[in-house]
């Protein structure tokens, strides 16, 4: 997604419907599905396949993927309307879906999304948090041995991350923050190929391929089911891009008609990420079986190289710090212009402030952006604070928004536009779809409340 901002907004000219000239190309919509996909979820997939097992746990990410090119086709055709190569675009996801299913369920939409962009800076401050104290650990490790006691809190990481994101929330837009976002796409493929790279490295150096057929035995029947939805709800977390595919879309020059074009790069680009998923989750629970940790770069089932630790966790803190402003900036982009409308003539709304530092460019500053999105991250800390949980908070946000924003939208959307009846071969078998997509996100949610709850009070 951090690329796919800086290159969109890059041109400044418009098409004759007053948005951005589209130039974008097949290589490039790829480019930014993959870097949209591969992110802070794919250190948890080595967890994910151990909890699984040998069997169940690759093909658990083969139907996800399955699943996710199944979505995306369906939601590419939505980009126009009501023909999806000569009909009017439709700009965003809730858009398409303000045109096709009306408005009451295009405000379930907008809840769903915002409530996932909300969700995934939790996720951010949680993750970056573990990284710094895993940058700490390793050091100590590294001086002190193995068997030392290195012990560090979460807490003051949390609050340094959150001090940061305050001030990187005053950027007023994505117009300004292309730097940020080219940065987070390379730190995102650095930290993700240094993972796999050590999970192989371990495996040679074991000599063996650990891991079983049922995956990590637990002392009850009930808790292997419970970290089996949860592992569910991870896989679901790292796969889907349905809340910014609408968004790709539309950065891609016609013709030919881009949900052509959405196809085959969606076909090519998550068939890329499904390879790099299995070899990250394979290899991971080949390197470190039952002893698999949650998350492959913090889990400290590598110390050496510590250097090499190091810069892979500083990589992820350089991705997440511009990753929160990515999904945070659409949250504040909707509140902000809504305030604004309901109160055109409020000077603390709509009046700007201009700071002019010396040896710095001058400063735009906005009341309401200052104090509504220091609130905004404030927040998200704090409930991070409360719940510093990884795999079981990336489970729950996974399965909480899978089923309606990956599967019950686009089919929707799919059955109004191609006009398809009720109980004709096409009805019933995307509604069998859709069913099961329901029970596993369902049996995820359930598992990964769980997971959160238990963490909570032991």
């Amino acid at each position: 997604m951090a690329v796919l901002n800086s290159l969109e907004l890059a041109n400044d000219s418009c098409d004759d419907d007053g948005h951005q000239k589209r130039t974008g190309t097949l290589w490039t919509c790829i480019a930014h599905i993959i870097t949209a996909v591969i992110g802070s979820g794919v250190l948890s997939l080595a967890w994910s396949t151990a909890q699984l097992g040998w069997i169940a746990g690759p093909i658990s990410m083969l139907c996800f993927a399955i699943v996710t090119f199944v979505s995306a086709s369906l939601l590419s055709d939505c980009y126009r309307s009501p023909h999806p190569v000569t009909g009017t675009r439709n700009y965003t996801y809730m858009d398409a879906v303000k045109v096709y299913l009306g408005e009451k369920r295009t405000w379930v939409c907008g809840f769903l999304q915002y409530l996932s962009m909300y969700g995934t800076g939790i996720a951010y401050v949680i993750t970056t948090s573990i990284s710094m104290r895993a940058i700490h650990r390793s050091n100590c490790y590294h001086k002190e041995g193995h068997e030392a006691p290195c012990e560090f809190g979460d807490a003051s990481y949390m609050l340094l991350f959150g001090a940061i994101q305050i001030v990187c929330s005053q950027i007023p837009n994505f117009h300004d923050m292309e730097w940020l976002s080219i940065v987070a796409a390379v730190m995102s493929f650095s930290y993700s190929s240094i993972g796999f790279g050590l999970g192989i490295g371990k495996v040679i150096e074991n000599g063996t391929i650990k891991g079983s057929i049922g995956g990590v035995p637990a002392a009850t029947v009930a808790q292997k089911v419970w970290k089996v939805c949860q592992a569910l709800g991870d896989i679901a977390f790292a796969y889907p891009y349905s809340i910014i595919l609408l968004e790709i879309q539309d950065t891609l020059k016609s013709p030919p008609p881009e949900n052509q074009t959405m196809k085959k790069a969606s076909m090519t680009a998550i068939f890329i990420t499904t390879f790099f998923y299995l070899c990250c989750g394979s290899f991971g629970y080949a390197a470190f079986g039952n002893q698999t940790p949650g998350n492959l770069l913090t889990g400290f089932g590598f110390y050496e190289p510590y250097w090499l630790i190091d810069f892979a966790n500083a990589c992820i803190i350089v991705h997440l710090v511009g990753g929160y402003q990515v999904y945070s900036q659409p949250v504040f982009a909707f509140t902000e212009g809504w305030l604004a409308e309901k109160f055109p003539n409020s000077g603390f709304i709509n009046k700007s402030y201009t700071i002019r530092v010396p040896l710095l460019p001058a400063l735009n500053l906005n009341l309401l952006r200052l104090c509504s999105r220091t609130a905004y991250v404030i927040s998200t800390t704090g409930i991070a604070m409360l719940f510093p949980y990884f795999n079981q908070v990336l489970g729950v946000l996974g399965s909480l928004t899978f089923w309606p924003l990956a599967i019950y939208f686009p089919v929707e959307m799919y059955f109004v536009q191609r006009k398809v009846g009720a109980w004709t071969q096409k009805w019933v078998i995307l509604q069998i779809f859709s069913l099961v997509c329901l029970l596993v996100t369902m049996v995820a949610l359930v598992g990964s409340i769980e997971g959160i709850i238990s963490a909570r009070l032991s």
